[in-house]
Parts: C-alpha cells; structure tokens; sequence
C-alpha cells in the first residue's frame, strides 16, 4: 500500500506519493484538495512520483482535480517529478502534459517530510470519488473519454442503485399526444 508524505518548503507545497498508489488513498487526497487556495502563502504545488511505483486511474483523476484547483485557486500549472518511465509514459498516455508541468527532477528539497493524515470515506462516497475522478480523465482526452466511458456508465448506474433509483427515472417523459411506443 503506498502513503502519501507532505512538505511545505516556503511558498511550496510538496506532496510525495511513495509506493502503490491506489484508490485507497482518495479520500486523504480529496481531503487535501479542501485545503488548496487556503493558505495565502502557497504559490505552487508539486507532485513528486519518484518513488511512485504503481498508480491507479482513481488517483490519476485526483491528481487531475489537485491541477485544476490549483490551477483556478492559484492561477499556476503544477509540477510533477517523475523518474519512473513507466509512471511517466503513464501520465503521458492520460494527457497529463495538459495539465501539469512533467518534469524528470526538482531542485527542491524536503528533508522533513511528514504523512498526510490518512482519511477515510463511507462506500458511496468512495464510489462518488472515483466516479468524479473518472469524470475528470475524460475530460483530458478523447482516448480517456473512449478508455473510460463504460467505466463511468456502470459507476452512475450503481450510484443510481444505491440511491433508490432506477434508470427509467431519469428518462424524459414521452412528448404529449404521443404513446409510450412513439405511435399516435
């Protein structure tokens, strides 16, 4: 299981993913986006992989949404370092180059680096979080959209189903003066 390890070096903010990465961890990083646009101190974020050695599509999305908001809470494009050339060919093939600045190494150093706290989430909103993450590599490119619309399809037929409701309840009623099989 990986962790995550966080820093703030001046007007930075690093956060270090170690390990495998997987869903597991959404709910310390979506905990983490709250505090993006916080601190008026903060002036970048960079996202260090370097000892990343697996990521799943779930964290992918959450990385996504830490650029956007950084993006819309700070106005500046975020750093990822990258040394694993999987991971990089990774964040490449999802079209991360859109939204962060990849980079191979980082002039920065953290030598007290300390553990976000680990947060957890209930069933549904772990499945809302990979939901939006999801949502959001979709978003990024074409291949994504392609690569995962049968993912989110299924994700928001189990949402409905947890919710009570079924999919009928989302269809539009037929148009007045027409029967339910289109014929008048």
């Amino acid at each position: 299981m990986g962790t995550i390890l966080f820093a703030q070096v001046d007007s930075v903010q690093v956060l270090k993913f170690v390990g495998d990465v997987r869903v597991t961890l959404g709910p310390t990083i979506s905990k983490y986006l709250e505090s993006i646009g916080q601190d008026s101190r903060l002036k970048s974020i960079v996202i260090d992989l370097t000892e990343t050695t697996c990521i799943d599509s779930t964290s992918l999305g959450l990385l996504a949404k830490i650029s956007l908001r950084s993006q819309d809470a700070l106005k500046v494009l975020p750093t990822i370092v990258s040394t694993n050339d999987d991971v990089t060919r990774i964040l490449t093939s999802m079209g991360f180059e859109r939204v962060f600045l990849i980079v191979g190494d980082t002039d920065i150093c953290c030598e007290q680096m300390g553990e976000l706290p680990e947060s957890s989430a209930t069933e549904a909103e772990l499945r809302d979080q990979v939901l939006e993450a999801h949502r959001i590599l979709m978003k990024l490119s074409k291949d994504n959209e392609l690569k995962f619309r049968d993912l989110v399809a299924a994700l928001e037929l189990e949402q409905l189903e947890a919710r009570g409701e079924d999919e009928s309840d989302c269809l539009p009623e037929p148009a007045p003066g027409r029967y339910a099989h289109g014929r008048r």
